[in-house]
């Protein structure tokens, strides 16, 4: 089976009043979210500090764009994770193999052998999370009954452990790239999925049979010709890339993933709205969700370039000197997970106490834009004042505070509404298109960092100001929407 009962859902209360399994998820996703964040935190760094002080040496412009088009190659890759999960190993192997693919690539990170440890580690880290991310979701959608009203605030404390990795992680990668070398920093990021992966094993009895097994599995009839299809396209994929390489080098290679970001979710939408598989009733939820996946692209796009483009402005124009000690820069990457683990609990008791009264899920998503949009408003004026030079990290306190509230509002909300409006045929591969919006908004980010460099002011306000125009029109759009999910909230 893919899912408890409800009776049992709602009387499996072994953590917290949750059910039991949740917490093997919640420190699964605290190991394996350590050593992403970890991983992240210093590698924009390790790009573009010069060879003399450990880095690489990396062009800025190109760095950024490095890095955002990996964190859209990682969430891209939650298609296939998805559709592995969904027809050949069910969600909770394809959290495991993904864990250990993970693994491998901090390993190959922590190796000092140039760029080549780094375009390595990230491939394995890529598939890996692939594997992972969306899985892990699933599984933890299974353990509820559609109707549990504990679900919404179930994703919240499972979330909690996203943040309490990436609160931690940044703190000690940073401190060790540092003080040791940037490869020290990416040792410990291995070594944190390690742990992610002993402790998932141990924990998975309590899962109950959650996502254990693929909800549409391939007909043996049919493996050889499917297995076939999907090596030509990884065949097609290679070729593609080596062109776009030949052509226009790294950062054709960058455009070309960039461009495949936005093709995918596109394909992806009409395959399930044009699918038998789809039931008559679950196609006015799908279509719901379009507007959802625009809005959370365009989250995700601004909030993403934490460990870009703000992470360069900290490195660059904020003053990191507290009574006349330098702290790493990339601690302050631990500020958004630090606030959301102060923050969450509050929202989730929000949440269960509004009730009916709550806001719909498409008018909490509108806030969360205008909260992101405004975020970058407030990096406009650190920008303008960072022209007389190095600016209070106040700003960026400021900015981090506005930032997490949206993300409250709409990245655990969204987690949920994906498995409640999820066509039954295609669970997992629904959460893998919750994660295309991520690789959406950071596709199309790696295009956008390049202007940075040219005026980080004019780049702040105008994408700052672009959110919170759409925020406004998703707002108004949310009864519509709120139709099209029928019922479903």
């Amino acid at each position: 089976m893919s899912a408890p009962s409800a009776s049992t859902s709602t009387t499996d209360k072994g953590f917290f009043g949750h059910p039991r399994g949740l917490s093997t998820l919640f420190f699964t996703e605290l190991w394996e979210r350590f050593s992403f964040y970890g991983m992240k935190a210093i590698l924009g760094l390790y790009l573009w500090t010069a060879v003399s002080e450990g880095g690489l040496g990396v062009d800025k412009t190109l760095a950024l764009s490095v890095v955002a088009i990996y964190g859209t190659a990682v969430y891209m890759s939650g298609v296939a994770g998805g559709w592995l999960a969904d027809r050949v190993w069910g969600g909770q192997r394809s959290t495991f193999y993904g864990g250990v693919l993970i693994m491998f690539g901090h390993i190959a990170l922590s190796v000092p052998i140039g760029i080549t440890g780094v375009y390595l580690g990230l491939i394995f880290i890529v598939f890996g999370t692939g594997l992972l991310k969306p899985n892990i979701s699933t599984v933890v959608g299974g353990l509820y009954d559609k109707t549990d009203t504990r679900r919404d605030a179930g994703f919240t404390v499972f979330y909690m452990a996203i943040n309490i990795g990436g609160f931690v992680s940044p703190l000690i990668t940073g401190a060790l790239a540092d003080g040791v070398g940037f490869h020290a920093g990416f040792a410990v990021a291995a070594v944190g999925m390690a742990v992610g992966l002993v402790q998932y094993r141990l924990g998975r009895k309590y899962l109950r049979g959650s996502a254990a097994v693929p909800p549409n599995p391939l007909p043996p009839a049919e493996k050889g010709r499917v297995y076939g299809l999907i090596g030509g396209i990884a065949v097609a994929i290679g070729v593609l890339g080596v062109v776009s390489y030949l052509l226009g080098d790294v950062e054709g290679v960058i455009l070309m993933i960039s461009v495949m970001s936005i093709v995918l979710p596109i394909g992806y939408f009409t395959v399930m709205l044009r699918s038998r598989k789809t039931l008559p009733e679950e196609k006015p939820r799908v279509i719901a969700y379009i507007p959802l996946f625009i809005a959370a692209a365009m989250f995700w796009l601004i909030f993403e370039q934490s460990a870009s483009v703000i992470a360069e402005f900290a490195d660059s124009n904020v003053d990191n000197h507290v009574f006349g000690w330098e702290f790493p820069v990339a601690w302050f990457q631990s500020i958004n997970p630090i606030m959301i683990i102060a923050l969450a609990p509050l929202f989730a008791l929000l949440w269960v106490k509004l009730g009916d009264r709550s806001p719909s899920t498409p008018r909490k998503f509108a806030g969360a834009l205008v909260l992101v949009g405004l975020s970058f408003v407030v990096m406009f004026f650190a920008s303008s004042s960072a022209a007389d030079g190095k600016v209070t990290p106040l700003w960026l306190v400021l900015m981090f505070l506005i930032m997490t509230a949206g993300e409250l509002m709409l990245s655990p909300v969204g987690l949920s509404a994906t498995t409640k409006l999820a066509p039954k045929a295609f669970a997992s591969q629904t959460m893998s298109l919750w994660f295309l919006a991520t690789s959406a908004g950071t596709g199309v980010a790696a295009q956008l960092v390049k202007f940075y460099t040219t005026s980080p002011s004019a780049y702040f306000l105008t994408l700052g100001g672009a959110a919170v125009v759409l925020g406004g029109a998703l707002a108004v759009a949310a009864p519509a929407i709120r139709k099209l999910m029928s019922g479903v909230e």
